[in-house]
């Protein structure tokens, strides 16, 4: 069988379902999502293999103004995602308004002469003529080979974009087992699941501020896993506040991992959690790289 495979980044600003979007299309949750913006940090391969072709979706950090070295290294990510591959899927909001983001984006993708797709998600959250206006607006900003809108959240729209993707697929072996759906170790999904939960139960900037590290991760003879976890934060009063009274936040949060843990795993999964402090790790380069943030 001759196969085929396609690379394809998925962009956009932060917080416009771009891992919501790769998660629909691998059909498994592989990139953590939350209301918060920036919650992607590395770049994340959704895997789909269809008969003779298999797609790799690069599911890129939010496009947006870094105030940190972290924030420095999620837009490097982003921009150089961009370079050398088959297509740049750009995910905008259903808004007829192009911002600076977008407009960084864009000027990315034509420079770098790769072919694109607009995927306009949140269909579902307007009316028909809005949608005809944003359409209207993009067609004049950039050439693209197609604008579909979806909605990541239903998955109205999402087989179209995939049978558009097939057009771009070159011949060449397969990049990775057809039963593949991520690139990522088992390890480092189980910190994201972790990190995901600090979003979901913590509010303001301390999320942003928090980090996880696996320093355990081992299997008994009877199919138990056994996770260990350390959470970094940047402030004591931080670290106060992810524990709670009692331990009772802390508690919420690893119950809330070690459910999505074991779901993903498949077993039985033993979490135990711990809180540190590492003031201004984000702006710290051996830190950054130390917790897997490296280019």
């Amino acid at each position: 069988m001759n196969t085929k495979t396609a690379m394809i980044t998925i962009a956009g600003r932060p917080n416009v379902g771009k891992s919501t979007l790769t998660n629909y299309l691998v059909g498994e949750k592989i990139a953590i999502v939350s209301n918060h913006p920036q919650t992607t940090r590395n770049r994340i391969c959704g895997i789909v293999t269809k008969e003779d072709t298999q797609f790799v979706f690069i599911d890129t950090p939010g496009y947006h103004k870094a105030r940190t070295k972290l924030g420095d290294y999620m837009v490097n990510v982003a921009k150089e995602s961009i370079a050398d591959v088959d297509l740049t899927i750009l995910v905008v909001e259903p808004i007829a308004s192009i911002g600076p983001q977008e407009e960084g984006l864009l000027e990315r993708i034509k420079g770098s002469n790769c072919p694109a797709v607009l995927a306009i998600n949140k269909i579902d959250t307007v009316e028909k003529d809005k949608l005809l206006e944003v359409i209207a607006l993009y067609s004049q900003a950039a050439d693209f080979a197609a604008i579909i809108p979806i909605s990541a959240r239903t998955g109205d729209g999402v087989d179209s974009l995939l049978e558009t993707c097939k057009a771009y697929a070159v011949e060449s072996p397969f990049l990775f087992p057809e039963d593949a759906t991520t690139d990522q170790s088992e390890r480092q999904v189980m910190a994201e699941i972790i990190r995901e939960k600090l979003l979901w139960c913590l509010e303001r900037e301390i999320p942003h501020g928090t980090a996880v590290e696996i320093t355990k991760f081992s299997e008994r003879d009877s199919g138990i896993i056994d996770i260990d976890a350390t959470i970094y934060c940047e402030k004591a009063s931080h670290k106060g506040i992810i524990i709670g009274k009692q331990g009772a936040m802390l508690k919420k949060i690893s119950t809330m991992a070690r459910n999505d843990c074991e779901r993903f795993m498949g077993t039985k999964v033993y979490l135990t959690t711990w809180v540190k402090v590492k003031e201004r790790w984000r702006d710290s380069d051996f830190l950054i790289r130390n917790f897997g943030y490296s280019e």
